[in-house]
């Protein structure tokens, strides 16, 4: 480019046309070295395009009141309010869902960068993003008007920069915890993030000082902009919050066995049936004809004493019961087809429909698909019914023949097959248990661990995000399941499970290309003890020692 701004006017390296051929051939090299990605990168855009024509102006969930009318006021984070706000400033509701496809390409695209970064095969990181793009709950998700792919982009971005370098420096810890911390605003389970990005800092620091800087900037980082919004919010509400906590009554009461539980009487008619607990966690916390708020009460007794009364009984008597509840919950996401159950949240609230989806209640259809919205503003409190403004795209449209089409893909097997999410959550167990080990041997500074870098990078980077879809879908477990709560399973669980199988062949290679010397010697300096070093008198004279290895990796400071 240098030569070409300084060529004399009328040679060949100032052709406009020689300029248009090398970026022509440039994108040709590039297309032809990521052409897997550019294949899924097509078909995800296909989908993406379908479920814009099927679903106009974009699809309207229970929860979506929320973001638009402020709908059950402090329940949910308004960080996505706050991104719609601004989109809406130029167009309809329709814009939102367009802008929030192109963020789910964006998303596959990043930890497509991340992977390779990291060292990855090419085909190796398509394949790991491929459940991004073509994930048909993925594209529904994004057509809602929900805030689950700004979740998705925020922690993929995160991750993305602890490991865009082989050393995480202040810098790039702080940017992550800023922006981990403002995925807690845009749904609140964000909060655990903190966890595994500590974890993996204390793990690849390599030294004890790095570690504790790094933590410190991130956990710093992260508190920053969620104490900036708890204070808005108690400014505004009155409450020092992101949101209300989630409950777990749902979850407990679920598992109760309430026939051998001893209860005071009082607190008795609160626990459920058998018949009742089959509705699940989901029903008995929200329904109003829940026993736990459907059963009448003597005047002036609370009825939050009671159900505390009956949720710590449970808690204290019975926790096995809760614990096999989340065990099994947790399991269902390897399950190898997705079927209805009338424990979870109806899974039809994640599928295309041919016909535009309702909410009796809260999303209705009236006159000539006028979408008509029912907002309450406390729980169990009356509606109040309105039309959707008009700025926010008028009439509910939907084109039969795509929206089959897109319900055919989806049912026929177009989503994130279960036991591939198993093969890719053990794998990236092993990765991480591999990173931890690598990390134990580049400490000791044996003589091959240098060679076994690019292992360890991939190994890490399997901790991350093995660490991270451990800790986000228990902590959605914990409350209740959810197939809509389980989508961060598609940007985490592949990639760890990729990560952990390049790092595990990686490993392989390295040991098959050292001689057998080699091998025998690095496990004999691991074996040594450290009271093994020669004396003294026996050293070698100054001068004598051989030159370090061309391109040899320095060990760690103090190995």
């Amino acid at each position: 480019m240098s030569r070409r701004r300084s060529a004399p006017s009328g040679e060949p390296g100032s052709s406009p046309g020689t300029a248009r051929s090398s970026w022509g051939t440039r994108a040709a090299r590039l297309v032809g070295r990521h052409w897997l990605l550019v294949i899924l990168l097509a078909a995800g855009l296909a989908l993406r395009i379908a479920a814009q024509i099927a679903y106009q102006p974009a699809l309207i969930y229970v929860d979506t009141l929320k973001y638009l009318y402020g709908a059950s006021p402090g329940a949910d984070p308004l960080g996505y309010t706050l991104v719609l706000r601004a989109i809406l400033v130029f167009g309809s509701l329709s814009l939102v869902a367009l802008a929030q496809h192109v963020l789910g390409l964006a998303v596959a695209v990043a930890l497509y960068g991340v992977l390779l970064r990291r060292g990855a095969n090419r085909w190796l990181a398509a394949v790991a993003v491929a459940p991004v793009l073509l994930d048909a709950y993925q594209v529904q998700i994004e057509q809602n008007i929900m805030p689950d792919v700004w979740f998705e982009a925020l922690i993929v971005v995160g991750l993305g920069l602890l490991l865009w370098r082989p050393v995480v420096t202040v810098r790039l810890a702080a940017a992550a915890g800023v922006i981990l911390a403002i995925s807690a605003t845009v749904h609140q389970v964000g909060e655990v993030l903190i966890v595994p990005a500590v974890f993996y800092l204390l793990v690849a620091a390599g030294s004890m000082r790095r570690a504790v800087t790094t933590s410190v900037a991130l956990v710093v980082a992260f508190a920053l902009p969620i104490i900036f919004y708890c204070s808005a919010s108690y400014v505004h509400t009155g409450h020092f919050r992101l949101a209300r906590s989630q409950a777990t009554v749902g979850r407990v009461v679920g598992a109760a066995d309430c026939a051998t539980l001893t209860l005071p009487p009082a607190v008795r008619p609160l626990c459920p049936t058998p018949a009742e607990q089959a509705k699940g966690p989901d029903w008995l916390e929200h329904s109003k004809y829940s026993p736990l708020f459907a059963t009448p009460l003597p005047a002036g007794v609370s009825r939050g004493k009671l159900i505390s009364e009956l949720t710590s009984a449970i808690k204290s008597h019975q926790p096995l019961r809760i614990l096999g509840g989340i065990t099994r919950d947790s399991v269902r996401l390897f399950a190898v087809t997705r079927t209805p159950n009338p424990w979870v949240t109806p899974l039809s609230r994640w599928q295309f429909q041919t016909t535009y989806p309702t909410y009796p209640q809260w999303v209705t259809l009236g006159p000539g698909n006028v979408i008509v919205v029912g907002v309450q503003h406390v729980a169990f409190g009356q509606f109040h019914y309105s039309k959707l403004k008009p700025a926010y795209g008028g009439h509910a449209q939907v084109n039969r023949p795509v929206a089959s089409f897109l319900r055919s893909y989806q049912l026929s097997g177009g989503f994130t097959p279960g036991p591939f999410l198993l093969l890719c959550t053990v794998l990236g167990v092993l990765g991480a248990l591999l990173a931890v080990v690598l990390q134990v041997r580049q400490a000791r500074g044996p003589a091959g661990a240098p060679r076994a870098a690019r292992a360890r990078q991939l190994a890490l980077a399997c901790l991350l995000f093995t660490a991270t879809a451990v800790v986000l879908l228990l902590a959605q477990d914990l409350v209740e399941f959810s197939w809509r709560y389980q989508l961060p399973a598609v940007i985490t669980l592949p990639p760890a499970g990729i990560l952990g199988l390049s790092a595990l062949l990686a490993l392989r290679r390295d040991r098959a290309e050292r001689s057998p010397a080699e091998t025998a010697d690095e496990s004999a300096d691991t074996a040594k003890p450290a009271s093994t070093e020669k004396p003294a008198s026996t050293a070698k004279p100054a001068g004598t020692e051989k030159p370090a290895q061309p391109g040899a990796e320095p060990g760690p400071a103090g190995a």
